[in-house]
């Protein structure tokens, strides 16, 4: 179906709606994970070859069907040439469309156990894995629970405006406070 070369990046056009009934790529990076995926291809150009972009050619130039993001990386490196799957010109517009879609959904999960327990981290990072913001920290106790893990009370805290407001509620809710529920309520003046 498709055809592998190595094309100059000066034939290849990210997908900005050129192609007829193609919307433009949908998918964007930002900031750190820009800087992560430019890495990851300084460190290993060879992965191009194993993830080629997908384009079509369109006109005298080619339209980056997948990988519009890679393209950018591979401009910013000064590569000149980059591995591309050439889809035949005559690729149906709808099969265009969901390939576009399709090369970027991921659909698989990470098993963090096996991250956290088998993988090194700066590793991960330098490959462009997002960590947790926990990532490596001792699990605490929950907060529901106390130093011996038993339950402690719940709290649900209402402000009201004015004394009178307060007042208004305990008329309104203590029989069925003292009825359906068993509970307790603190009235205070202020901060609590």
């Amino acid at each position: 179906m498709e055809n592998i070369k190595d094309i100059k990046i000066s034939k290849l056009e990210l997908n900005k709606g050129q192609v007829e009934g193609l919307p433009k790529n949908p998918r964007f990076i930002r900031d750190e994970r820009y800087k992560a995926l430019v890495k990851s291809i300084e460190d290993a150009p060879e992965m191009m070859w194993l993830r080629e972009l997908i384009v079509v050619e369109h006109g005298d130039k080619f339209v980056v069907i997948g990988g519009n993001m890679r393209l950018r990386a591979c401009k910013e490196l000064g590569m000149e040439t980059v591995p591309c799957k050439v889809l035949p010109a005559d690729t149906p517009v709808a099969k265009l469309r969901e390939y576009a879609i399709k090369d970027n959904n991921g659909f698989g999960e990470d098993d963090w156990d096996i991250l956290a327990n088998e993988w090194d981290a700066e590793e991960l990072e330098d490959w462009g894995v997002e960590l947790p913001m926990d990532w490596g920290q001792e699990d605490e106790p929950p907060t529901d629970l106390d130093a011996d893990r038993q339950a402690k009370d719940f709290v649900c805290k209402i402000t009201f405006d004015t004394k009178d407001k307060i007042d208004e509620f305990m008329q309104k809710y203590e029989s069925l406070i003292s009825d359906e529920f068993s509970c307790t309520i603190s009235v205070s003046g202020g901060m609590l």
